[in-house]
């Protein structure tokens, strides 16, 4: 099964439909686009996707309806077939300084409608634009989260995030999020991803979540979480009340602890059984994803690039979980991230990992051998992950049972070969690599 999911960030969509060769040969199942609902069509900001202005109209900076269609009928009628994942963004709208900020899309908007009526039509998704969607009275207007309160769970779902506009889950609110999900569905999106997810009520989450279509969707939310207490407070009553998944922050933080300067990778022999990871069915497993580089308060949280590697070659080594993959157009502002994620969906070593990733899904994970630098594990009777985080080579025994044997393997990531046999084997593993061994 290919569920490796490519986080097209901020790619336009005739870009994808090009590339798709590519990504199918790279062995992914999924792809995750850019919010897809009407924003400032002249915005090339990224951060631009992530301002609605209407639910009703398909049309951004990226392309419009008509590229989004080609682009989900060319995921699904290509060999293997792609899933095609849509990111929502329903806690807030448009953060914009005009007088009737909190009427969507506006009568600024709404002129414009009347003006182009051929270009909205043609990218309408559902009902009358000619008149408003939102008004005042959908919208929370309990003022900023103050920082003293990023804490309190009442305050995080119905206080403003950044000036943006909270929408209520009143009743018209949730009928036009209904409205969306369903066009969206009916479009032939496969699977949703929800922003800022933690600042959203149950209720309306549900609301989209539950219905009948969407039960077969591969639905997950962002619940940004950055220690225990923050656990505690938004993630633990999220995978109680809901049933959909989550970015895996409780795995992605033990990641950053096990490889940090005295970390240990023992952390990593069996996270889910300490608390530190997802269950394998509800978790989105990522190293990096779009907020850390481009929000200075996270930024501390980025991984060192070898260690980038390293964490890739975990988690798509791993069993359990969705492994997403980010990849970018160089939208960090800060030079030493520049070329580090663009492209990165093609990069040889992350392709011989989602490959090794895709031959052994499914196959149960045994740890063979594990100490502060090095962690061995098996995957079925036919795979090997062996990672060396230390300054110096390592060299690791571990018994062999369970895995084919004698048997010829060979290292996806580097061009080399391990003839197994006997009831013991030695990899000598060099600094700050990992191995990834599958069976010929």
């Amino acid at each position: 099964m290919h569920n490796v999911t490519l986080h097209a960030f901020n790619w336009r969509y005739s870009e994808i439909i090009d590339k798709l060769d590519a990504i199918r040969s790279a062995g992914y199942g999924a792809i995750l686009i850019p919010p897809p609902v009407y924003t400032e069509p002249t915005g090339a900001p990224w951060w631009q996707r992530y301002q609605p202005k209407d639910y009703r109209i398909l049309l951004s900076y990226l392309g419009g309806k008509r590229d989004l269609e080609r682009l989900i009928a060319a995921c699904h009628s290509g060999l293997p077939k792609l899933q095609v994942y849509a990111d929502l963004v329903i806690n807030h709208m448009a953060n914009e300084d005009r007088p009737d900020r909190f009427n969507f899309p506006g009568e600024a908007e709404l002129a414009r409608y009347r003006q182009h009526p051929a270009l909205y039509e043609e990218n309408r998704l559902y009902g009358d634009l000619s008149h408003g969607l939102f008004s005042p009275w959908d919208f929370n207007h309990a003022g900023e989260i103050d920082p003293h309160e990023w804490s309190d769970r009442n305050s995080v779902q119905f206080q403003n995030l950044s000036g943006l506009p909270d929408l209520k889950d009143a009743d018209w609110v949730l009928e036009q999020q209904r409205n969306l999900v369903s066009a969206l569905i009916e479009m032939g999106f496969d699977g949703f991803r929800i922003d800022a997810i933690k600042h959203i009520t149950e209720r309306m989450i549900d609301n989209i979540a539950d219905p009948a279509q969407s039960r077969d969707r591969f639905w997950f939310g962002e619940v940004l979480t950055g220690s225990d207490r923050d656990e505690d407070i938004f993630l633990d009553p999220f995978l109680r009340e809901t049933w959909i998944s989550a970015y895996d922050f409780p795995l992605f933080q033990t990641i950053r602890e096990a490889f940090r300067f005295g970390g240990s990778l023992r952390l990593l022999a069996d996270p889910q059984s300490q608390g530190n990871a997802l269950p394998w069915n509800r978790a989105v497993t990522f190293v990096v994803n779009h907020d850390i580089p481009h929000n200075d308060g996270f930024r501390f949280w980025l991984l060192d690039p070898q260690d980038e590697h390293l964490a890739y070659a975990y988690i798509l080594g791993r069993d359990g979980g969705v492994p997403l993959i980010y990849s970018d157009h160089n939208e960090s502002h800060h030079p030493e991230d520049r070329d580090r994620w663009f492209e990165i969906y093609k990069r040889p070593d992350l392709v011989a990992m989602i490959h090794f990733h895709n031959a052994v899904h499914g196959q149960p994970m045994q740890v063979l051998a594990v100490n502060d630098v090095v962690l061995v594990f098996r995957r079925g009777d036919r795979g090997i992950v062996a990672i060396n985080k230390s300054g110096t080579q390592q060299e690791v025994s571990f018994n062999t049972w369970g895995l084919t044997n004698p048997g010829q393997y060979h290292d996806l990531i580097h061009p080399q070969e391990l003839q197994l046999s006997g009831h013991h084997c030695t990899l000598a593993i060099p600094a700050r690599t990992a191995q990834m061994w599958l069976l010929r």
